[in-house]
């Protein structure tokens, strides 16, 4: 540990976060390492601990004997003003040395509220924001992630991107350092120029001109050298199977968001939510055997002994193995008490079947996603699923013994009514007279159904791209309405803060003008924007509007169909015409059957070669 950090451990709350030396770690020889990778995770250690991405990506770069990892996350406020206090720069867990005696210095970009974090991670490190103001003598900044596929609002902050996913793109970016600065050739700048013209998927945004109309909307992305792509396609690990993945991971001191045993079982998805752009970003889909699965979950009981084990993906109940993964998995699991957790299931295809599996799942409650409270704007928004199916659904769950629901909606969504508002309380109610049904004649406890409802915001890479977002006028006159529909005390109501989402909106959609502003607010102090306790909404328009940004520019204009977007440099695998053909079919209420049902052709499937997307699909 660096030994100015342990000297004020104790004045700081949970200094857990900071000691480092951790079970797990990986220390290498620095006589031997010829490119060092800070991996930061712009939010505290309990948050970066959890994330599997990281976990992963960790454990690729160390596989390299010459390459060294190490994991950095933001400190909390408290530790934050004691390290400036005492003039501490920012320092990675492993080795407790500064930042800038790093080679390469990435980011996570896992949602745009992080991106003042990144911002303060970089001062707090005492390196310059801007990638311009960085000379050889300085650490690449790297960033990725998904909100790398709009990355123009920090493109200036940053020297390179990585687009897609990142177990083979880091490690080629390592070699290429390590050879350049070998061959005595490197410079920041020929190491920029060589990287975007050999490794696919990597996107710097210093070779790009942008040029603007007078309107305030793109003109165009010029590269400034011939040799480099006009667009940059995604990368993606084309067979899961034989893809990286960690058998021991770095064990924490203190507990974190999630302690437990996160199996990575495929990665895509089948469905084509109007709204989500992970379901569009993520494409093809990928699936691992359950052989090698099972595997892999035994090698991490092994090594953590987590009583716990959650099978992630973006929709678990798709896995076209799931029955067999399962019951291969409960061989084991029941033995030795460890839970198995299937989070992100669709209320049409949970089955009486599947729950006897999870009966183990300590949770008296279930969630489901219905996202619109009407058939006709879940139809607008490809959710594929209607009442019968949530009905038969939570009646599967009560008569397991579940008392508790929790149904996730959205409030803005395009075409919304106000009927559709008042049908998420008439949803919710149903639901409470299905607990009764259930249970008719019994005497059994209240049931409890709890709505969260998030406001709709127009993300990247979705049919729904184009869409403004409601005022916040708007959206809390639907949030009170909703309110009032609701006279059930068995009925919970929650909804997300507006305020956060119409910001939120302004960096999704933004472009490389908003640097100045996110700038402004990194030396006023903004940091952790994604905490209630630290998210202002009033100075956050005071530094966006005087940075000569008007935000509503961003967040609530409709962009036009045939403008050039911010993040057109990019391309996702998915057609700019498979999201157009779709927006159409939301406006004319007509839905698109899942990849498995009927190839959409959205094109995902020239990434990972014939048939990869959806090999079971029917033409």
């Amino acid at each position: 540990m660096n030994e100015q950090i342990s000297s004020i451990l104790k004045s700081v709350s949970k200094p857990g976060r900071y000691s480092g030396g951790e079970y797990g770690q990986i220390i290498k020889d620095k006589t031997k390492v010829k490119a060092r990778f800070a991996f930061c995770f712009p939010d505290t250690y309990e948050i970066g601990m959890s994330n599997l991405g990281m976990r992963i990506l960790y454990g690729v770069l160390n596989r390299e004997e010459d390459v060294w990892c190490e994991r950095v996350y933001d400190p909390w406020i408290d530790m934050q003003e004691k390290m400036r206090e005492h003039n501490i720069p920012l320092t990675a867990c492993e080795s407790g040395d500064p930042l800038t005696e790093f080679d390469m210095i990435g980011f996570t970009l896992q949602y745009e509220m992080s991106y003042t974090n990144v911002l303060n991670m970089l001062e707090l490190a005492k390196i310059p924001l801007r990638s311009a103001d960085r000379g050889d003598d300085m650490p690449i900044i790297i960033g990725g992630g998904p909100c790398a596929y709009n990355a123009e609002p920090v493109a200036p902050f940053f020297d390179l991107f990585n687009i897609g996913e990142g177990e083979e793109m880091l490690p080629e970016l390592c070699r290429l350092y390590i050879k350049m600065k070998e061959e005595g050739r490197y410079t920041k700048e020929a190491y920029l120029h060589e990287a975007a013209r050999t490794i696919e998927g990597i996107y710097v945004p210093s070779l790009y001109d942008v040029t603007y109309n007078g309107d305030g909307t793109i003109k165009a992305y010029t590269p400034i050298y011939d040799d480099i792509p006009t667009k940059i396609t995604k990368r993606i690990v084309k067979d899961l199977d034989k893809a990286y993945f960690p058998d021991k991971v770095v064990m924490p001191y203190i507990e974190t968001v999630h302690d437990r045993i996160m199996l990575e079982v495929f990665r895509g998805c089948i469905r084509g939510c109007r709204f989500c752009q992970a379901g569009i970003i993520y494409r093809p889909v990928r699936e691992k055997t359950p052989e090698v699965l099972n595997e892999q979950a035994k090698c991490l009981y092994e090594s953590t002994g987590y009583e716990e084990m959650s099978l992630t993906s973006l929709s678990i109940s798709d896995y076209t193995e799931l029955e067999k993964l399962t019951d291969s998995l409960l061989e084991w699991t029941d033995d030795n008490m460890v839970s198995i957790s299937l989070p992100s299931l669709r209320v049409d295809s949970f089955t009486k079947e599947l729950m006897d599996k999870i009966a183990t799942v300590r949770s008296s409650s279930l969630t489901f996603a219905p996202e619109a409270g009407t058939q006709r704007l879940r139809d607008v928004i490809n959710k594929n699923v209607r009442e019968e199916d949530l009905m038969r659904a939570v009646g599967v769950a009560f008569e397991a013994g579940k008392s508790m629901v929790k149904l996730y909606f959205m409030s803005g969504l395009p075409t919304e009514t106000y009927d559709d508002i008042a049908g998420i309380a008439e949803l919710a109610s149903h639901v409470i007279q299905k607990y009764y049904m259930v249970h008719y004649g019994k005497k059994v406890k209240k049931p409890q159904v709890t709505i969260s409802v998030s406001c709709f915001i127009p993300k990247p890479f979705t049919p729904f791209q184009w869409e403004a977002q409601d005022t916040l006028e708007s959206l809390a006159k639907k949030q009170e309405y909703l309110g009032s529909k609701i006279t059930d005390r068995k009925i919970k109501y929650t909804h997300h803060d507006a305020k956060v989402s119409r910001i939120e909106a302004v960096l999704a959609r933004g472009d490389r003008r908003l640097a100045d502003a996110l700038e402004l607010a990194c030396k006023e102090g903004f940091c952790f924007d994604s905490w209630d306790e630290c998210f202002d909404y009033d100075k956050w328009i005071s530094v966006i509007e005087r940075s000569g940004i008007d935000p509503a520019f961003y967040a609530n204009r409709a962009f036009g169909l045939d403008e050039v977007l911010p993040w057109d440099i990019i391309d996702c695998g998915v057609s700019k015409e498979f999201l157009r053909r779709e927006r159409d079919r939301a406006y004319s209420e007509n839905t698109t059957p899942h990849c498995r049902e009927k190839c959409g052709g959205c094109g995902a499937n020239k990434l990972g070669g014939e048939r990869t997307c959806c090999p079971k699909a029917k033409n």
